[in-house]
């Protein structure tokens, strides 16, 4: 199976959003890839609550998402939007969610990310993810074509008890769409993304924003597809837009959970101190 790895600079408006990604959709596409892949924040990236809560809508009624999903249907591809930022339906709070789109154009799965970004980091900067963004509560596998995913959401990569729970469900390919922050990134992102590949005995596609946008964030970029056996099978090592490709032999996986079967030799446990 091919697929492409879709590296974005979001603008802070849907509009622009839309025209930045769209090219990048249509040049993976033009190289024969079967799944597109998105990062985290796909639809806009806008730190300032005041200016970010105007501009969110409703899933069915996003500019990106729209757009995205006439293009799968146009294209005859799968996309993953990594995650868009939408309104949840009569909440107060938005969702961080991650969208698979067939070739139809037709939604096939939603996935609302599980774990908030709610830190300090040692540089001073900070996020605060929970004041806004609703947690989801809900792992979520869907087949996407010949192969079955396991929809994680950037910071979900620090939590491996989901992606064991993910691939304990059949699931052959982790996405970890992300906006990795530039000293996490340099830190952690390519480690934590091939220990969760490694242990789980999976695809790792991790589609990332880079660069410094127009709110001011920076991100570390860097997307990376990593097989079931833990090697690197492509990256893009800069912070630019850009599309990466990689050839999936899909077996792999269960070759690579064969030959360590960690899945399968886990045992329960009591805790520390339990009785």
């Amino acid at each position: 199976m091919k697929v492409a790895l879709i590296q974005t600079r979001t603008p802070a408006t849907q509009d622009a959003a839309l025209a930045h990604v769209l090219p990048l959709v249509r040049e993976a596409a033009a190289g024969g890839a079967e799944l597109i892949l998105t990062p985290e924040g796909t639809n806009l990236l806008q730190k300032d609550r005041e200016k970010l809560l105007p501009q969110l809508r409703n899933l069915d009624e996003d500019i990106v998402v729209k757009g995205l999903r006439d293009a799968a249907a146009e294209l005859k591809v799968w996309i993953l939007i990594g995650s868009a930022l939408v309104k949840r339906d009569g909440e107060g709070k938005a969702a961080n969610r991650s969208i698979l789109i067939d070739p139809q154009g037709q939604i096939a799965a939603t996935y609302d990310k599980l774990h908030m970004f709610d830190v300090n980091l040692p540089t001073g900067e900070s996020a605060r993810e929970s004041e806004l963004y609703e947690p989801g509560g809900r792992a979520v596998t869907a087949q996407a074509g010949p192969a079955k995913l396991g929809m994680t959401v950037c910071y979900d990569v620090r939590f491996p008890a989901l992606f064991r729970a993910l691939a304990l469900a059949g699931a052959e390919i982790m996405t970890v769409p992300a906006a990795f922050t530039r000293p996490t990134g340099k830190a952690h992102w390519e480690i934590l993304l091939r220990a969760r590949a490694i242990e789980t005995g999976s695809f790792v596609l991790a589609p990332a924003q880079g660069g410094f946008h127009e709110d001011g964030r920076g991100t570390y970029g860097h997307s990376i597809a990593i097989a079931p056996w833990g090697e690197v099978l492509g990256h893009l090592d800069h912070d630019e837009p850009g599309v990466l490709f990689a050839d999936l032999d899909l077996a792999a996986a269960a070759k690579a959970r064969a030959a360590i079967p960690a899945l399968a030799n886990a045992r329960a446990f009591t805790g520390p101190g339990g009785g």
